[in-house]
């Protein structure tokens, strides 16, 4: 419980800040929120002249004033709850909890009613300015690629990549490393378009899961050359005799 000489030092001190801080908003004309308009607290009559960027700046300034006169008036409001509760001999007693509020936290924060658990201030916001989604990474939050919901696959970055597809600005020489075919300047051109992995496009079975069938295509033969250069067997087996693939050689 806090001693008479204490309680006293600290009326003391929120009257001091009481007075400081009225003269302070007495000094900058209330930061100009007495002003009816943006254009009175500039001495503007018309924004019709003026340079958008000027425009910008002084909104940019007046959104601050805003923000600057809310907080000092929030702070006033604290302290005569404060000096309210001196006068009431509540000064030092959690007004949600009724528990006796550290000293510390009292001398840290004169103006304060409340423990360090009930204080009205716990949560900080996390939204942020709509502006700053520009500075989010390419498709930001529509970028779906590490996700495993299946209805998800089809994400930002595949449609543009479908628009992409029938052309765009860009040049082959516009690239770090030149491309050799205007269907290769979308971004991940090389990503496979209905199927996963490489082999897909050109092995299929029937309706069971069986009865491997090779379909030879252009994908066949990178496929194969690139398990040549490994020295590595097909993946699929043996096929039967009637489904032997006309582009491996020694499969067996």
């Amino acid at each position: 419980m806090l001693t008479d000489k204490q309680m006293n030092t600290f009326r003391k001190r929120l009257l001091e800040e009481k007075a400081e801080l009225e003269k302070r908003l007495k000094g900058n004309d209330q930061l100009g929120m007495n002003k009816g308009h943006l254009h009175e607290s500039i001495g503007e009559l018309s924004s019709y002249d003026n340079h958008p960027a000027d425009e910008g700046t002084e909104l940019f300034e007046r959104g601050k004033d805003l923000a600057l006169n809310e907080h000092e008036g929030n702070y006033m409001k604290n302290i005569e709850k404060a000096l309210q509760a001196i006068e009431q001999g509540t000064y030092g007693i959690c007004e949600v909890c009724g528990k006796e509020i550290p000293f510390e936290r009292i001398q840290a924060l004169p103006t304060t009613t409340y423990c360090k658990e009930h204080s009205p201030d716990q949560v900080t916001s996390t939204e942020r300015p709509i502006e700053e989604e520009v500075l989010m990474p390419p498709y930001g939050k529509f970028d779906f690629d590490d996700s495993n919901d299946e209805g998800m696959s089809f994400d930002a970055e595949d449609s543009w990549q479908e628009v992409a597809s029938w052309g765009t600005s860009e040049t082959p020489s516009d690239f770090f490393e030149p491309k050799t075919d205007y269907n290769d300047v979308n971004i991940e051109s090389e990503e496979n378009v209905g199927y996963v992995e490489d082999f897909e496009n050109f092995v299929g079975v029937d309706m069971y899961g069986k009865n491997i069938t090779v379909y030879p295509n252009k994908q066949h033969e990178k496929y194969e050359d690139a398990l040549d250069k490994e020295g590595i067997m097909t993946m699929f087996g043996d096929l039967p005799p009637y489904e032997k693939d006309p582009y491996v050689e020694n499969e067996d």
